[in-house]
């Protein structure tokens, strides 16, 4: 008898385990949902957006509402005879880095898409469409010539050299192009993907300007299909930066599938759909998605065009895309059988140690999108574990940002600025050092580094509405200008946020959340 327990024990515990798996998001979003706080989405909403004007370079506008900023890179492209003055700057520092710019502006542009109604509703939606023209603005001065795209203005390596406001800059500002002979085929397709995107919100705004943004898509999807390369062999300054390590075939399917829905035209879906098996679309199982990797993200679209039921003749391949965009939900949801997405012990969504939150941002987008497609097509989503109710991906989407928001272990907003107790330290330059309009006196290259990024005081001004790269994989965090791994903020941490504030505003405002359990009464 003694022998006969010993040998089902294993199997007892094996099977509590998988229990305990399947069960993991209902458990997690109780005890959250039953000791977070209230949070203001709406106001969240608001910094976030406010996020991007601290983030801008070139002339600043007369409504600027970041007063500490002030004009910066108004030579940008001198030296190439080309005005590139404008655009963002990514994170700290004072590069504008194409590939991660365009992925930016392309979430920007489908949270507008997705969520225009109740971004309007918080009083946002002027913001969200100056917030993505800043970007476009830049795209279009960038694109001198069908077959050209400016990639880049300034270089990492002199950049990192020096702790300076980008009022004060002094380092390298060359410019570097993608042509016929450097190709770049991913910074051309995510290019394209966000100016189609961004030509589907200023469709009824500003019709002339839209069609002017889709004219430059076509012809840089175009551009980057016919003259195929990687844009980090064309550029080599950005290869330590932003490296293309996914390839380019992805923003490929990407800028297809984003032309297809601003155009309707049948030769972009035809090639998403005769591509999908050689350029990985229906191959590649993501856990991420990122300013690098785009599958997922093409994967949730090409979902929704078999969910909406109009294009029967593709329902194969289209099905096999929603295979691995449910792939990447379930794993989220630690609803497969393997490669889940790790966690932290508090929950916390862990794809890698540096700048983590782009992926818990960019994984609470798609899964308030897929949430709100299952809802309006009366479907579930299709896990190893079982099936999922689109509110239950809603509610792991809640989960994550009233932990970003400050429903964590220990208590920090990482939303800069947002609640009393946020990263007062982080590791941004023009945010670290005194106000331009208030010193206008120059700060060097090393002066910087010497006056003020070694200082343990707060930075004197609040980057407002930022997402900093967050907790480690035990929920640690330092605030510390120095670890910038943690405090550096950056321009694709945010935009996904836009969307996903926008949403639980909406439910919020509409009292659609349970008071003590994580259920939800779901409203599209």
């Amino acid at each position: 008898m003694e022998e006969k327990k010993q040998l089902q024990l294993p199997e007892v515990i094996l099977r509590i385990s998988r229990c305990v798996q399947q069960w993991y998001p209902l458990i997690l979003l109780l005890v959250i949902s039953s000791t977070a706080q209230a949070f203001d989405y709406g106001d969240a909403l608001t910094k976030s957006l406010l996020y991007f004007e601290s983030q801008r370079s070139g002339r600043l506008p007369y409504n600027q509402r970041v007063t500490w900023r002030h004009h910066s890179g108004l030579t940008d492209g001198l030296e190439q005879g080309v005005d590139l003055v404008g655009g963002y700057y990514d994170a700290g520092d004072h590069v504008k880095f194409g590939l991660p710019m365009a992925f930016t502006v392309t979430m920007l542009s489908w949270s507008a898409i997705e969520y225009g109604e109740q971004i309007a509703a918080a009083g946002e939606y002027e913001h969200a469409l100056e917030a993505i023209k800043w970007g476009t603005d830049y795209f279009i001065k960038a694109h001198t010539h069908p077959n050209v795209l400016w990639a880049e203005v300034g270089d990492g390596d002199t950049d990192h050299y020096c702790w300076q406001r980008p009022e004060d800059m002094t380092t390298s500002r060359r410019a570097h192009q993608i042509d016929e002979n450097n190709p770049g085929s991913d910074l051309a397709g995510e290019t394209a993907a966000a100016m189609a995107a961004a030509s589907i919100v200023f469709r009824k705004s500003n019709p002339h300007y839209s069609h002017l943004l889709l004219h430059h898509a076509q012809q840089l999807f175009e551009f980057g299909d016919k003259y195929r390369g990687k844009y980090d062999s064309s550029v080599g300054v950005a290869k330590s930066y932003y490296p293309s390590v996914s390839g380019y075939k992805d923003e490929l399917l990407w800028a297809a599938v984003w032309l297809y829905k601003a155009t309707d035209k049948v030769d972009y879906l035809k090639y998403v759909i005769n591509k999908a098996h050689c350029f990985g679309g229906i191959g590649w199982a993501m856990t991420e998605f990122s300013w690098d990797v785009k599958y997922a993200g093409v994967q949730i679209l090409a979902s929704k065009l078999l969910m909406e039921g109009n294009h029967k003749e593709h329902t194969h391949i289209l099905e096999q895309y929603r295979s691995k965009a449910e792939h990447y939900l379930c794993g989220c949801l630690n609803k497969s059988n393997d490669d889940n997405v790790e966690r932290s012990p508090a929950g916390l969504l862990y794809v890698r140690q540096w700048n983590n939150m782009q992926y818990v941002s960019t994984a609470a987008f798609l899964l308030t999108v897929y949430s709100d497609y299952l809802h309006n097509s009366n479907q579930k989503l299709h896990c190893q574990r079982g099936e999922v109710e689109a509110q239950e991906l809603i509610g792991l989407t809640k989960a994550q940002m009233e932990y970003i928001l400050g429903s964590n272990p220990i208590g920090m907003s990482y939303l800069v600025g947002f609640g009393s107790k946020y990263p007062r330290r982080v590791h941004h330059r023009g945010s670290s050092v005194v106000s331009y309009r208030e010193h206008k006196g120059f700060i060097g290259c090393t002066q910087g580094y010497d006056n003020w990024y070694g200082r343990l005081e707060p930075n004197p001004n609040v980057l407002v509405g930022a997402l900093v790269g967050g907790p480690d994989c035990q929920d640690n965090f330092k605030d510390q200008r120095g670890n910038y791994m943690q405090t550096e903020a950056c321009t694709y941490n945010t935009a996904p946020l836009v969307g996903v504030l926008a949403k639980l505003h909406q439910l919020e405002s509409q009292n659609l959340f349970c008071s003590s359990s994580p259920c939800l009464v779901y409203s599209s």
